[in-house]
């Protein structure tokens, strides 16, 4: 296994390097989540795609507040190992272990706890209200599995390695859709059967990042080391709560979104869903060039290193709107066909869900390079220690998604729900380009001249 060194070196060939095998995991990790809504909307129905889809949001907000809990504990191990402080590099790697785990656990207890009032809160239909509890509680209770791939994961692309993330996802998405066959078209245990394949899937790719972490004798903690420090465990949670908070209050507004589509009737959700199972798919090269500027960002700020900051970060912007163009060619092209793929039942039903479907997608899809300069943009503040603003961008998201949702169907009837999804990502834009800029100039004065 290989880590690397992100100060040194042409900045967008050290981006795309990390970035590419990230991308080819996420790709990994998006195809056992598009297997499921296939696999259970074929053989299960439209019914059963509906209650998958009905409560992604709400599975979304509290897996936020996972990712964003491990993503922000990582942030200080990038800028330690930048600048060589292995010590520091250990302390915060234990201190990050101790409060994984007891984040997890409350999050997991409060997660369970909710789902009968907040499936309530949502109007999830009746039809399909059990699936969506069973499918729930069973992914819940995994999530001290998720959280500590998450924090491991996190460790690894900190040191500058995508490939063991990578490795992990092929293992998971082959592990998830074999066994998504077999629990669900073969046994037919429907939507349980999916989440049971998905829990079993993610804790194979925790046992391989244990596995490859366990490679690096110099991360390794001391007994010392898994001591809270008040300092250091401090500064982690002052760091992974505004980015938990951020996922979270997009979580919220997602669930504001679902409550207003529940009230459009089964069909209605289960075109939605089917596109939405695409969106992972429209962003994952987004979420890569995310993770490997905010760990180019952090590892350069720990060396000092400012003006290279700014210039692959700007690369990365160029590299990411060329990407999105691409992907949305590529779905122009194939996209109807492809969400055709998730629906069956009566040909009604498939013609309308179908429809729904291929038109959130078209307008997605046109729209994402608005979506990958989100990504680049919150990663790299993050990677410089900003995680206030991205939270801000979070809170922008919220108001314009849940407004446009509110208020845009009177207007332009559904359509009003797809502009929603869109206009979250531009309001977010409108606060984090200009937050880089200024806080990149912060950091110049506070480095001087030589930075």
């Amino acid at each position: 296994m290989q880590v690397k060194n992100m100060t040194e070196g042409n900045p967008i060939r050290l981006i795309f390097s990390v970035a590419l095998p990230l991308m080819v995991g996420n790709i990994f990790q998006q195809m056992y989540t598009v297997v499921d809504a296939q696999v259970v909307g074929t053989v299960e129905g439209v019914s059963a795609l509906a209650a998958l889809g009905a409560s992604d949001w709400f599975y979304w907000m509290f897996l936020g507040l996972i990712q964003g809990l491990a993503q922000g504990f990582t942030i200080p191990m990038a800028q330690a190992f930048g600048a060589k402080d292995y010590g520091a590099l250990r302390k915060n790697i234990g201190n990050s272990i101790m409060l994984a785990v007891i984040n997890a656990l409350a999050v997991t207890l409060i997660a369970v706890i909710s789902i009968p009032p907040v499936l309530n809160l949502l109007d999830t239909p009746m039809e399909i209200r059990p699936m969506s509890e069973r499918y729930l509680m069973v992914l819940f209770l995994a999530f001290p599995i998720v959280m500590a791939y998450n924090l491991m994961a996190g460790v690894l692309r900190s040191l500058g390695d995508g490939k063991s993330p990578l490795y992990a996802m092929v293992i998971a998405s082959l592990v998830n859709i074999g066994l998504d066959l077999l629990f669900v078209a073969v046994l037919h245990w429907g939507v349980i059967g999916a989440a049971v394949a998905t829990v079993i899937a993610q804790v194979c790719s925790c046992l391989f990042c244990l596995y490859r972490l366990s490679k690096i004798g110099f991360i390794r903690p001391e007994r010392a080391d898994f001591r809270l420090d008040g300092a250091i465990s401090g500064r982690l949670m002052k760091l992974g709560i505004p980015v938990a908070a951020q996922n979270a209050v997009i979580g919220l507004g997602g669930m504001i979104v679902q409550k207003i589509i529940n009230t459009l009737g089964v069909t209605f959700i289960a075109g939605y869903t089917a596109t939405n199972k695409l969106y992972g798919i429209l962003e994952i090269a987004a979420i890569s060039y995310g993770y490997a500027t905010s760990t180019y960002a952090g590892q350069n700020l720990g060396a000092g290193k400012i003006t290279r900051i700014r210039k692959g970060v700007h690369a990365a912007a160029i590299t990411g709107v060329l990407t999105a163009c691409v992907i949305t060619v590529f779905m122009l092209v194939f996209g109807r066909g492809i969400t055709g793929s998730f629906i069956s039942g009566t040909p009604e039903e498939v013609a309308e869900a179908s429809r729904i479907a291929w038109e959130y997608l078209l307008l997605m899809s046109v729209c994402l390079p608005i979506l990958y300069i989100l990504h680049i943009y919150r990663s790299a503040l993050q990677g410089m220690g900003d995680t206030v603003m991205p939270m801000a961008s979070g809170i922008a998201e919220f108001v314009m998604r849940t407004g446009s949702a509110l208020l845009l169907p009177a207007l332009i009837g559904y359509w009003g729900v797809f502009w929603a999804e869109v206009l979250a990502w531009t309001g977010a834009d409108l606060i984090l380009v200009p937050s880089y800029y200024l806080s990149l100039r912060k950091i110049r004065k506070q480095y001087g001249p030589e930075a």
